[in-house]
C-alpha cells in the first residue's frame, strides 16, 4: 500500500507557497502520494472547521499516513490525533514552526483567532500514542514562535527536535522554497531514509 502523506499549510497559507510544492515533488519522485489542500478559511481558522476538514481529507488512517503541519496546520495535526479511536496510530508526523503559544501577535483579531488554538485543552497522551514518531523542526529567528516551544513538543508529542539558522517562520515571506529537513524528516519517519 502507497505511503500518504498531508502537508497541512498555516493561517493565511495556501498549497502553492513557499517549500510545499518543493516538498510535494521531492515525495511524489520517491514513491509518496501527496495531498496539500487548500485548508478552508485560511484567513479565520477554526479548529471546527479544520479538524473535521483534515479527517474527512485522510478518510481511515494507518500507519502508511503520514502529516507535515506548518504553524497552526501543526496545531490542526494534533488536535485531529486526538480525535482518533483507540487503538489507530498514524506512521508520524513533522511539525515544522509548531507552537503551543504565539508571541508578537499585532491585533486583537489575531489574537481573538488564536485564542481557541492556544487555550482549548488536548489529551497529549492520546496525541503521543497516535502519532507513533514525530520530529519538530524550528528556525533560531522565528518571531513568532518562543524558543521554549522546543521542549513542549519533546515532552508532549515525544518529538525529536531539529532547530535550522535563520529560517524565520519557515514561510514564504521568509523566502523558504525548500526545505530539506523537512523530507528529510519524513524520510526518516517513514522509513525511507536515503
Amino acid at each position: 500500500m502507497s505511503k500518504r502523506v498531508f502537508i497541512i499549510h498555516g493561517w493565511g497559507g495556501n498549497p502553492k507557497e513557499g517549500w510545499f510544492p518543493w516538498l510535494k515533488a521531492e515525495l511524489k519522485k520517491r514513491g509518496f502520494v501527496v495531498q496539500v489542500p487548500a485548508m478552508p478559511d485560511t484567513e479565520n481558522p477554526k479548529i471546527e472547521t479544520w479538524i473535521p476538514y483534515l479527517s474527512k481529507l485522510v478518510g481511515q488512517p494507518d500507519e502508511n499516513t503520514f502529516l507535515v503541519g506548518h504553524s497552526i496546520g501543526c496545531q490542526t495535526i494534533i488536535r485531529y490525533l486526538q480525535t482518533l479511536p483507540e487503538g489507530i496510530k498514524i506512521g508520524g508526523a513533522v511539525f515544522v514552526a509548531g507552537w503551543y503559544n504565539l508571541r508578537n501577535l499585532e491585533t486583537e483579531e489575531e489574537k481573538r483567532i488564536v485564542g481557541p488554538w492556544v487555550n482549548e485543552s488536548r489529551d497529549d497522551k492520546k496525541i503521543r500514542q497516535a502519532v507513533n514518531r514525530a520530529i519538530a523542526i524550528f528556525s533560531d529567528n522565528d518571531p513568532f514562535v518562543n524558543p521554549k516551544n522546543k521542549e513542549s513538543w519533546k515532552e508532549r508529542v515525544g518529538a525529536k527536535i531539529i532547530v535550522e539558522h535563520q529560517k524565520g517562520h519557515f514561510s514564504g515571506n521568509d523566502g523558504i522554497k525548500e526545505l530539506p529537513s523537512a523530507l528529510e524528516a519524513v524520510l526518516e519517519i517513514a522509513g525511507e531514509q536515503e
